[in-house]
């Protein structure tokens, strides 16, 4: 696809050699070699055509018309299509993913942020994505301008979510300044997962931060293993936000501490079976997002099975134009689909095993 090869063609490759040799032994989760050869197809068609999609509905300005969340959606979808391999130099989505990373950066404030409170009230959101995508951007940008905008945006980003988090080590909708203190586990979890995205990619983030981080996490976890709400709303344990937290403290590089087998045991008995039921809140895309992620890195023998479920019921409803509906916007669910459905691919360091 690309005039020359490079890191992204070798991983692709072995991805799918990997992926050919796993068939070729068990299929996929234990069913035929023609079975395995037809969902595979099929999830490779339903990627591509969202793939169409997502780029075909981006507005020349680099973000997507949608009247909640900007910049996550621009984030997310953007963080979808470097999914697929492509860069801002390179690739079939190579003008689409540098408009995003454009536009993402025509909003970084002076003091960091990256985002507009005036229009999004939730924005530390979009400005927790906004650092996982712009990370994954700078690791491969090879134009010489952009990168220092780069540096520069991620750099003042990781300071502003410093100086957001709050007492017990969280965030909440907004900085804990605006916010009276607040936190809750999803903002967390975007927090954790974009400042690691820029501890890879090369920016300084503090240390004390991230530790903080963990032990607001490790606060949360009930007696179940499940982590509730917020560190002000104990409560019952939420599946969605376990599943996140076990995979922002993946990415942190936490594997080995006394919590993480019984938020993993918590998860895996709550959601490994894809249920449409209460387990998920509602939020069963952002649930598998990062469920999805918690099981990949368990290995091949866990994930191929499980991938085999998801992957099928994601396409099974798939709309005609590509896009998928659902909670909050058809953007977000194609962008959170996308993701998942090209964790093999192995492109992104943040979802990498």
């Amino acid at each position: 696809m690309f005039q020359k090869s490079n890191r992204r063609d070798w991983l692709c490759s072995a991805a799918a050699l990997g992926g050919s040799a796993l068939g070729a032994v068990a299929g996929v989760g234990g069913r035929s070699h023609a079975a395995a050869a037809s969902s595979k197809a099929s999830w490779e068609t339903a990627t591509q055509k969202a793939l169409s999609w997502l780029s075909k509905t981006q507005s020349s300005r680099g973000h997507w018309n949608t009247q909640v969340y900007p910049t996550a959606m621009a984030a997310l979808s953007g963080t979808a299509m470097i999914s697929s391999g492509s860069t801002t130099t390179q690739g079939p989505f190579a003008k689409q993913i540098a408009r995003t990373a454009d536009y993402l950066i025509s909003k970084s404030r002076d003091n960091g942020l990256i985002g507009d409170p005036q229009t999004d009230q939730r924005y530390t959101y979009g400005h927790g994505f906004a650092m996982l995508f712009l990370s994954q951007v700078l690791g491969e940008e090879g134009l010489l301008d952009r990168r220092r905008e780069l540096v520069d945006v991620l750099s003042r980003a990781v300071e502003f979510s410093g100086n957001a988090q709050t007492a017990a080590g969280g965030w909440g909708y907004v900085s804990a300044a605006e916010g009276n203190d607040f936190d809750e586990g999803s903002t967390t979890i975007t927090q954790v997962q974009g400042l690691r995205g820029c501890r890879n990619a090369g920016i300084p983030v503090s240390s004390d931060v991230i530790e903080r981080a963990k032990q607001y996490i490790y606060e949360c976890k009930n007696k179940d293993g499940g982590i509730s709400y917020s560190s002000r709303q104990r409560g019952n344990s939420r599946p969605a936000i376990t599943a996140a937290a076990l995979a922002a403290l993946y990415n942190a590089g936490d594997y080995d501490s006394e919590h993480v087998p019984e938020m993993w045991a918590y998860t895996k008995e709550q959601l490994h079976s894809i249920s449409d039921g209460a387990r998920a809140f509602g939020h069963w895309h952002y649930t598998y997002l990062y469920y999805s992620q918690v099981v990949y890195r368990q290995g091949d023998e866990l994930w191929l099975p499980f991938r085999a479920k998801l992957y099928d019921r994601i396409v099974s409803q798939q709309r005609p134009d590509g896009s998928w509906d659902g909670q909050i916007h058809p953007v977000y669910v194609t962008a959170c689909n996308l993701i998942m459905l090209q964790l093999d691919y192995g492109y992104l360091p943040i979802y990498q095993r």
